[in-house]
């Protein structure tokens, strides 16, 4: 599909959840008018009936009204179409369908509109194509060391590139990986993403076009997350990849959970409590189910599937230890100068705990068991700085430059490459 292509369907997908938007808002003041008015009725306000009646006459109509005006956009794009292909695509697209579908990621993919982000690999910002001779015409001198970078909620691929760094680049050249980057719909569930990241793992690995060596895995924020998921479910599936894991790096995860979806959770049960304020509860609603899947840190189907994602029923988890056999490492950041100091307890990084970072858990069956070597806390740092701050690097390369000389002896590491 040509760029040019792909714009016309982002004005169509756009337009498309514009009124869908509008329908919904308009549903929800529908429901405070009609809460409003009704509640006269214990005081016997003699208009309380026909003034309800004409209330709900008039939405009728707002709701005809405004789906008849979407067909209408729909139709009058696809007749544009053509003319769109002339157009080139604006350079924040990528961002901005990034943010969409991490917030809204779920609702897009239900009525399959066309802005949802596809699950892929891709080199460059290209999508790669699953078969050997693509793969090594796509990707100049790979070797059978493979770094998968995984992005994090409402971000996109091109994003590890942050000033002039970018982690995986850096990493192929001074630690000799061939570095791929997944690119996917951040608003799904982490538990659909994760099995779906196993199998095209899984794919890439059997079309990789020499022998695969070994696999490194890194995931900032929620790719953390997806990468623990993917591990579960390719393990399940007797898929070949895991076995060719030998590292799995998180930076920033927030594998215990992050405050802000908790305090999201909170706003709607609150609000929901009164019938004035009900039908507002449905803004904290809108949120994606990647987006719910933060609030304890939910990695599998079954954390989620049998719950009201939006209801507040405590941490209902399944613990997912780290696999053993690996050499497992955890980054945190704090913008305090020191942990317990008063940016420290109400920030954290700005989204993640040191804790939840670090995988520290009161629970010990939740708590993850990371070799204290193999953990690194950076101060006065947030959440987006340790995409390309060098102190967060150079952790990565003393890492990362250290090979498993005993392929099953557990989460340590023995050897330096020269």
């Amino acid at each position: 599909m040509s760029k040019d292509h792909s714009h016309s369907s982002d004005l169509r997908g756009l337009s498309r959840l514009t009124i869908d938007a509008i329908v919904g808002v308009t549903k929800m003041v529908e429901e405070v008018n009609m809460t409003i008015l009704n509640s006269t009725a214990k005081w016997a306000v003699p208009v309380h009936k026909p003034l309800s009646s004409a209330t709900s006459m008039v939405y009728r109509n707002i709701h005809a009204i405004t789906n008849l005006v979407g067909d209408g956009i729909d139709s009058l794009l696809t007749w544009l179409t053509p003319l769109l292909m002339k157009n080139s695509g604006w350079k924040g697209r990528e961002s901005v369908l990034a943010v969409l579908n991490g917030v809204l990621g779920d609702y897009l993919e239900a009525t399959q509109n066309p802005l949802t982000i596809k699950m892929s690999f891709r080199y460059s910002g290209q999508a790669l194509s699953m078969e050997k001779s693509a793969l090594a015409k796509a990707i100049p001198n790979l070797n059978g060391r493979i770094l998968v970078l995984v992005h994090g909620l409402c971000m996109n691929d091109l994003q590890w590139r942050r000033g002039e760094h970018d982690h995986g680049a850096a990493l192929a050249n001074d630690c000799g990986y061939t570095p791929v980057y997944l690119h996917y719909n951040s608003g799904r569930h982490i538990s659909i993403n994760g099995r779906e990241f196993a199998e095209k793992l899984e794919t890439l690995v059997l079309n990789w076009p020499v022998a695969v060596e070994e696999i490194v895995i890194l995931g900032h924020s929620m790719g953390g997350m997806l990468a623990r998921s993917g591990f579960h479910y390719g393990s399940l599936a007797g898929h070949s990849w895991p076995k060719k894991l030998r590292k799995l790096v998180f930076v920033g995860t927030p594998h215990h959970g992050a405050p802000l979806e908790r305090g999201g959770n909170w706003f709607h049960v609150i609000i929901g409590n009164s019938a004035y304020t009900a039908p507002f509860s449905s803004l904290g609603k809108i949120r994606s189910a990647g987006i719910t899947d933060l609030r304890y840190g939910n990695l599998l189907d079954s954390d989620w599937k049998d719950y009201d994602r939006f209801a507040h029923i405590g941490d209902q988890r399944t613990a997912v230890p780290l696999p053993p056999k690996l050499q497992c490492y955890a980054i945190a950041a704090t913008t305090g100068k020191k942990i317990g100091d008063i940016k420290d307890r109400l920030l954290g990084d700005g989204l993640v705990p040191v804790e939840s970072a670090l995988g520290r858990h009161n629970n010990p069956n939740l708590s993850l068991a990371f070799a204290a070597e193999n953990t690194h806390i950076e101060y006065g740092m947030n959440h987006l700085d340790l995409l390309n701050q060098q102190a967060i690097y150079q952790q990565l390369v003393s890492w990362l430059r250290v090979r498993d000389q005993v392929r099953h002896g557990g989460n340590r590491d023995t050897g330096i490459v020269k």
